[in-house]
């Protein structure tokens, strides 16, 4: 009988921020990319690497908002190198301009963004407009910036790709048969879910195609953060999240707080050379079955999040989406 699985533990917990994560660390010649880093979690997420003297890119669709953000960190930080690039993650032409325009190595790519929706929207691809921004828009972003992530982990040893799930994922899988909502009711919160899903199934399957490269990507939950990402949320929505805070599914962390898990996967030792983890408080979550609610496993995981079967099969679904052909084929000439 083979030994339990080890969770990952790291000194840091619920109440840690991004700067303590990232104190005492130099991150000088370190090259990074935080999406949605003009508001939120992104901004703290930013803030702490260039202070740790990391080179840090913030991709923004509001590239004015990202000026200012930039600004600020600058002046925060006492200086560093901050830049802010254009992207649109419902925009395929964005991201290929945005990738396009990166040279030389990344060491860190952080997917941050996200967008929560009350009605259902879609991208003139006809995709539900959650699971085209929150997943498949990071997914070809990560793709597009594939080699320079590869030469990062030759240059220093290893790259990390972190992406951000939500506990919302414990309430749906990805649904294969109707992604888009196409023929079943539309549900914003079941959609948010099950693009939080995504997020986690992509680290799964980037880090088994890729480790070999020195390529690592895993998953965070953030925590309960009040940002401008709840100004969309649906009654039903804002109900649940009070019946969960009510119940103790939860408390509310600061902005600082919730950037702090984010920072564990992106620069913590422990993380450097293993993925396909979801982490939640500044550990690797414990696994829980698909029949577990938020309720009683707050900081867990659902099985259908790493799951590697659901992992590959969402690759290669959101390969012929994107109009990328599958490992081992080459495009029609």
């Amino acid at each position: 009988m083979s030994a339990p699985h080890r969770r990952i533990t790291t000194r840091f917990d619920a109440s840690s921020t991004a700067d303590d994560v990232v104190a005492g660390l130099d991150l000088t010649g370190v090259r990074a990319i935080v999406t949605g880093a003009s508001s939120g979690i992104g901004v703290e997420t930013a803030r702490s690497l260039a202070r740790a003297g990391a080179e840090v890119t913030l991709a923004v669709r509001n590239v004015s908002a990202g000026e200012k953000t930039a600004e600020d960190i600058a002046e925060s930080t006492g200086g560093g190198h901050v830049h802010v690039g254009a992207l649109d993650l419902v925009d395929r032409s964005s991201i290929a301009e945005f990738t396009g325009r990166w040279t030389g190595p990344l060491h860190i790519l952080i997917n941050n963004a996200g967008v929560i929706v009350s009605d259902l929207a879609r991208t003139p691809e006809g995709w539900e407009l959650q699971f085209a921004t929150n997943h498949l828009g990071h997914f070809a972003l990560t793709l597009g910036l594939r080699e320079a992530l590869a030469a990062g982990a030759r240059e220093r040893g290893g790259a990390r790709v972190v992406s951000l799930s939500s506990t919302a994922h414990m309430r749906s899988p990805v649904v294969f048969d109707d992604i888009h909502f196409e023929r079943r009711e539309y549900d914003p919160q079941a959609a948010y879910s099950q693009s939080k899903t995504a997020n986690s199934l992509f680290a799964v399957e980037a880090t088994r195609q890729w480790a070999a490269d020195g390529i690592v990507a895993n998953t965070v939950n953030p925590g309960g953060v009040s940002t401008g990402l709840q100004r969309d949320f649906t009654p039903r929505q804002k109900d649940y999240l009070a019946a969960a805070e009510a119940a103790g599914a939860f408390v509310y962390k600061t902005v600082q707080q919730g950037a702090a898990t984010t920072l564990v996967a992106a620069v913590a030792p422990e993380f450097a050379r293993t993925g396909g983890h979801y982490l939640d408080d500044g550990r690797q979550a414990h696994t829980v079955g698909n029949d577990a609610t938020l309720f009683d496993n707050s900081h867990g995981v659902k099985e259908w999040a790493l799951d590697p079967g659901a992992a590959r099969q969402l690759w290669t679904v959101s390969l012929d989406l994107i109009g990328l052909p599958a490992p081992g084929e080459t495009s029609a000439s």
